[in-house]
């Protein structure tokens, strides 16, 4: 029996043909008198199908990285269904946007407006990475605060300014509208 390693629309590494696509089908094969698939095919519009074994998935931002108690807010890839992906060949990854999801479930986050995506696909894209990254940002700022509050004066003037800003930033992200 065979569950799908990879879904629709996902970004994925085709290693025999060294190059990255999109997943456009998911392509079970059925035997009669089973309840799952006896294999499961990707076809990545390259002109065959592919087995599990022959992609490989994007890395997501290690884990490892993310500070205990820290949000782990991730960029992921929808389609666009205002564009076809021969109308926007100029966009990073043709045929999707990116969207930031900012809670446990799937379904949660940040997305931009299809006319501003096409307008610079490049200024999303960096503002999506910077709003997923933005907790261990927040996270890093407030171990700096605290590791120089603890230094007191062991400290060089320049880190003790950059603590500083940092303080000032973290109360402006937690100051109340």
């Amino acid at each position: 029996m065979a569950k799908a390693q990879f879904h629709k629309n996902q970004r994925v590494y085709v290693k025999p043909v060294g190059t990255w696509a999109l997943v456009e089908k998911v392509v079970p094969h059925w035997t009669k008198g089973l309840d799952e698939p006896l294999r499961i095919v990707y076809d990545c519009g390259l002109g065959r199908d592919f087995q599990a074994e022959e992609l490989q998935a994007e890395e997501p931002l290690s884990e490892s990285k993310t500070p205990a108690g820290v949000e782990n807010w991730r960029v992921v890839r929808a389609r666009n269904k205002w564009q076809p992906a021969e109308d926007c060949a100029r966009h990073p990854v043709p045929g999707t946007y990116p969207v930031v999801i900012t809670g446990e479930a799937e379904w949660g986050g940040w997305r931009v407006p299809g006319a501003e995506y096409d307008l610079d696909p490049a200024k999303i894209e960096r503002q999506a990475r910077q709003i997923a990254l933005s907790p261990r940002l927040t996270a890093f700022a407030k171990a700096l605060v605290d590791y120089a509050r603890k230094s007191g004066e062991d400290i060089p003037a320049s880190l003790t300014d950059m603590a500083h800003e940092a303080q000032d930033i973290l109360t402006a992200i937690e100051r109340t509208p």
